[in-house]
């Protein structure tokens, strides 16, 4: 795998890139002759295996076969024409597959992209998912019964680890697993140690090297992390958002786990009092105080305006934007949007501001978020931001104070969707349903790293040992955690299986009882959450599964029109494609998603008993507008491990159907086991 690139364009003719050979033949055991082999291949376009060894800076030899080397656009775009697809550069900053077939396909290379950098995707959460009961794990807790992941491995591909966090302590930890390979690669770091719970670490940073074109300095030769990131999601886990819009979805195969990002019922209440004693509850992890109860100036960052900003510029509290003359002593109140929160708090006080309301923009709606701002600062949503603005633009001499931040558990509704959280439909196989699932991502504390501030920015000096981030990278290690006790629990399960134990079992319900919501308070649906919000203590007793082997998603790269000669190298020995293409719609995935419904369709699904014997009846909430029937309407199991197969017919009920995509859920069950899957349907 390469690790934390980052692309500077026109530094070089010279640029990284991937060539991936797919995997590795039976005889080709030895790292070292695998190699080899790369030099041969590399140094048959360049001329001699001395310039290919100059080129490779990686040489992929366990897992997956091919090297990753600094080449001119023209000898990778000669490497990709070896290729069975056609290659197309697009830019000096990336490079498109395309899926044409060409008669001149070397057997050897899948592909050929360039090394690009990949964007990182930014406590109370395991009790928010009933782990736990005030500090006691019930005997009923998924934790208790997988005996807390004992013998599972979490391999966390990230920014490192801060390994003195008190959260990579091993204390009461048995020995390693014996069935660990790895290594401590702190050669160049002593001081970065692993032990009984952090039990290995590896930094891979040439292909970062290649990307500036320079020489790095000894701080990247080491696991150990500087931005906080990968402390914070391996501590969640082990303990590119671009929401809201449809089709932002990411990571779309069917075989990840794909997580949206919800909030959790604890809040960081910090309270905006105007002059009128109008309240609005925001949120924020400011350490420092306004004077208590004192009503202080209050202004809009547009009428804090410098002479030669723009009113955008000013009213987003962006560099520059606001005069010092005008916020000096104020109450500063910032539009949300462009640069990051924490920094409109830093500009707002490099320009002399006492406070800051930060108010959401339409697109953000309701979902606040509790940042560690440099000033007496508070997240507003987008109503009460209305409100504030308001105030201001009709009182002649506005006040406000901030109140200190509190803590509080219990806030409802939550779960709801965040907005920053991406959204379905799934752009390349519309079938199958994406997201997968939905987990805490708002405000998550977990362990960070000491090099670097809470807010991650330059200006920040100050240093915590645990941190609150926002991110599906934070929800993401929530279902990783999850996944890790399953497989503790059933280690004979296959991933399929475990995720449709994960997707089954969750909830489209808040605290409330009432449906989700999202950042507008309208009620969400599959795009945003998938199946729902994870319930672990449920996943780990599903009743039924839908299974999948190797061979189905075999087939289903054979559907996206990969040829045999490639899916080859994915399977352990040659592989024929059907005759026919599958059937998407009929992939056995937990949900069914009908992108093109014309007239009427039918579907079929495989599930398997995984408890004890008994009958299951389906229940149907069928979309508006599409009729759906089941057949059979009752499964019997007599064994563990039987399976069963029904199919599912979906009729449009007349000419006028909604041209949107309809949802609604199909539930297979015997009064103890609610297995749920949710139908996406759209009629054309």
């Amino acid at each position: 795998m390469v690790f934390s690139l980052l692309q500077m364009p026109g530094f070089a003719d010279k640029k990284s890139y991937v060539v991936y050979l797919g995997g590795h033949s039976p005889a080709s055991v030895d790292p070292e002759t695998v190699t080899e082999t790369h030099y041969d291949f590399l140094g048959s376009f360049l001329g001699s295996r001395d310039d290919a060894h100059q080129a490779i800076f990686y040489s992929y030899t366990r897992h997956i076969n091919g090297f990753a080397a600094n080449l001119d656009d023209e000898v990778a775009s000669e490497v990709a024409s070896e290729t069975p697809f056609s290659v197309l550069i697009l830019s000096s900053n990336s490079i498109e597959l395309m899926l044409s077939e060409s008669n001149a396909g070397h057997p050897e290379v899948v592909s050929v992209f360039m090394n690009k950098g990949r964007n990182l995707h930014t406590t109370r959460s395991w009790e928010f998912l009933g782990l736990e009961q005030k500090g006691v794990v019930p005997s009923t807790s998924i934790w208790n019964t997988a005996r807390y992941g004992e013998e599972t491995i979490i391999g966390n591909l990230d920014t490192g680890a801060w390994p003195e966090s008190k959260s990579f302590s091993d204390d009461g930890y048995g020995p390693i697993p014996s069935k660990w390979k790895g290594i401590c690669q702190n050669h160049k770091d002593p001081l970065f140690h692993c032990n009984r719970k952090l039990i290995g670490g590896r930094y891979f940073n040439k292909g970062y090297a290649a990307a500036v074109g320079r020489k790095l300095n000894s701080s990247f030769d080491t696991p150990r992390d500087n931005d906080g990131h990968g402390t914070h999601t391996l501590s969640t886990a082990g303990g590119g958002n671009s929401g809201p819009a449809d089709g932002t979805i990411s990571n779309l195969a069917p075989w990840q786990i794909t997580v949206g990002a919800s909030t959790m019922d604890r809040e960081f209440p910090s309270t905006v009092v105007l002059g009128n004693s109008r309240r609005y509850k925001g949120q924020s992890l400011s350490e420092k105080v306004l004077p208590h109860r004192k009503l202080l100036p209050l202004i809009s960052a547009a009428d804090a305006k410098a002479a030669n900003a723009s009113v955008e510029t000013a009213l987003l509290c962006q560099a520059g934007g606001i005069d010092p003359e005008k916020a000096t002593g104020k109450v500063l109140v910032c539009l949300r949007g462009q640069n990051s929160r924490v920094d409109k708090g830093l500009q707002a006080s490099l320009a002399g501001a006492v406070g800051m309301i930060l108010a959401n923009d339409i697109l953000s709606g309701n979902e606040i978020l509790a940042d560690p701002h440099v000033l007496p600062a508070t997240h507003i949503n987008y109503t009460d931001g209305l409100a504030v603005f308001t105030y201001i633009n009709s009182t002649k001499n506005p006040t406000a104070y901030i109140t200190p931040v509190t803590t509080q558990i219990g806030t409802k509704p939550a779960p709801f969707m965040a907005a920053f959280s991406s959204k379905g439909p799934n752009t390349i196989t519309p079938e199958i349903l994406k997201p997968d699932i939905t987990a805490p991502g708002v405000s998550v504390i977990a362990a960070f790293t000491e090099a670097a501030g809470p807010t991650n920015e330059d200006f920040d000096k100050r240093r915590v040992q645990f941190n609150s981030i926002s991110g599906t990278s934070m929800s993401c290690p929530h279902v990783s955690g999850i996944v890790g006790l399953l497989k503790t629990l059933y280690p004979n399960w296959s991933p399929a299986a475990i995720k449709s134990a994960i997707m089954t079992t969750a909830t489209t319900w808040d605290n409330l009882n009432e449906p989700i919501l999202n950042a507008s308070n309208i009620e969400a649906g599959p795009f945003s959450y998938g199946a729902g919000h994870v319930q672990p203590n449920l996943a780990m007793d599903p009743g039924l599964v839908y299974d999948l082997v190797t061979t189905d998603y075999l087939n289903f790269l054979c559907t996206l029109g990969y040829n045999e000669t490639l899916i080859s190298l994915f399977s352990e020995d040659p592989y024929k494609c059907p005759p026919t293409p599958i059937d998407l719609t009929s992939f056995n995935y937990p949900s069914i998603t009908i992108p093109n419904l014309a007239g009427s369709i039918t579907v079929t699904r495989t599930v398997k008993n995984v408890g004890s014997p008994g009958t299951y009846r389906a229940q149907l909430r069928r979309p508006m507008g599409i009729s759906v029937y089941v057949k059979p309407r009752k499964l019997k199991f007599k064994k563990l491990g039987e399976e069963k197969t029904f199919s599912v017919t979906l009729k449009v009920k007349n000419a006028h159907a909604v041209k949107e995509y309809v949802f609604g859920k199909l539930i297979w069950y015997d009064n103890i086991h609610y297995v749920r899957s949710p139908i996406v349907v759209k009629a054309v």
